[in-house]
């Protein structure tokens, strides 16, 4: 299949429902750079490590270079999302159901960054993906279990584990520096965080860009005459393409996430904003190099949960977790149910 840059802008020109698909891909990467990749620097921002311009324009640049060097490496997590949903042999209603289900990431992530709760845009991507699938060929014939059974994987590794590991790395720092000088330990972690924020966003870029290259790769295939990406290589082109515009969302900012998350869930002190990113960004690195999809909002937030668990339980404002939890909860049913309706809406029009 010819997947150069000239043959993708031909396609572009001459098919309108190809231009939608791309307009709304790299709109919804957008959004996601804007509203989920603020969540790699909350804790270095809460922290007050660094000032959120600088954090936001170096989370910009390691989000860029987490998409374009992983994806590279290993472009598992692109091949799940990619094979997760089966839109029929008739390639055009294809992807015209495509178009439908990343309208419906688009609507439901704007509106929840309203109220600035932390939405999970790879649950949101999956919804969307299955609840097209499910419209397209009327029932959950469109489902490839065993691709999708990942998404389950990926929520106990970015809850449980990520939970865990946060509570292991801060348990182990606060012991081993117990009877050190706090005002030689809070200039390292000052350090720290700043590492392990630009580490965090490396591998924000690295799970949520490779997501969004496999629909939008999805899309070329359809554009194709071809139902699946199965054997074919991702071209740089398309990952430069893609980690561009993410980088481009993050620097607009999320300042209202950057509070949720780095500033009213748990207080926290340097070595544990160091702590909550190194335990995000190892399990970040772990799925994505078996290639489980895991939401790097659900990984985050576990991690710092997991943080302030070391204190005591009381640390943690639970009224702010709660809410981010009822978001989550919601988008599976919410978003699926969006892009079920608008993909029946789409398949009459186009």
């Amino acid at each position: 299949m010819d997947v150069s840059f000239s043959y993708f802008c031909q396609e572009i020109m001459a098919n309108p429902v190809m231009l939608v698909t791309v307009v709304l891909t790299l709109g919804v990467i957008f959004v996601n750079g804007w509203t989920d990749a603020p969540n790699a620097i909350a804790t270095c921002i809460g922290t007050r490590s660094m000032n959120v311009r600088h954090a936001i324009w170096m989370s910009a640049v390691f989000n860029f270079l987490g998409v374009l060097v992983m994806t590279r490496i290993n472009s598992s997590v692109a091949s799940t999302i990619s094979n997760m949903v089966d839109f029929g042999g008739e390639t055009h209603e294809s992807l015209v159901a495509l178009c439908a289900a990343l309208f419906s990431i688009v609507v439901y992530s704007v509106a929840a960054s309203v109220f600035g709760i932390p939405t999970s845009e790879s649950h949101s991507l999956i919804a969307g993906l299955s609840g097209a699938a499910i419209a397209v060929q009327g029932g959950i014939g469109g489902i490839n279990f065993n691709e999708w059974v990942k998404v389950l994987y990926g929520l106990v590794l970015s809850l449980a584990l990520g939970f865990l590991v946060g509570w292991l790395i801060c348990k182990g720092i606060s012991l081993l520096c117990a009877k050190m000088d706090r005002r030689k330990t809070n200039s390292f972690f000052r350090g720290g965080q700043i590492f392990g924020a630009a580490f965090m966003s490396f591998m924000h870029g690295a799970q949520d860009g490779q997501k969004f290259i496999g629909v939008l790769f999805l899309g070329v295939a359809f554009c194709n005459g071809q139902n699946s990406v199965e054997g074919m290589m991702i071209p740089v082109w398309l990952m430069v393409l893609c980690s561009t515009v993410m980088g481009v969302g993050t620097s607009v900012g999320g300042e209202k996430i950057i509070k949720s998350v780095g500033m009213d869930m748990v207080k926290l002190e340097k070595f544990q904003g160091f702590s909550a990113d190194l335990a995000g960004a190892f399990c970040l690195l772990l799925a994505s190099v078996t290639g489980i999809p895991v939401s790097t909002t659900h990984t985050k937030t576990s991690a710092i949960m997991g943080v302030g668990a070391v204190k005591r339980l009381s640390a943690i404002n639970f009224g702010v977790v709660k809410d981010m939890m009822l978001t989550w909860i919601f988008t599976f049913p919410g978003c699926g149910l969006i892009s079920f309706v608008m993909a029946k809406i789409f398949m009459m029009f186009f």
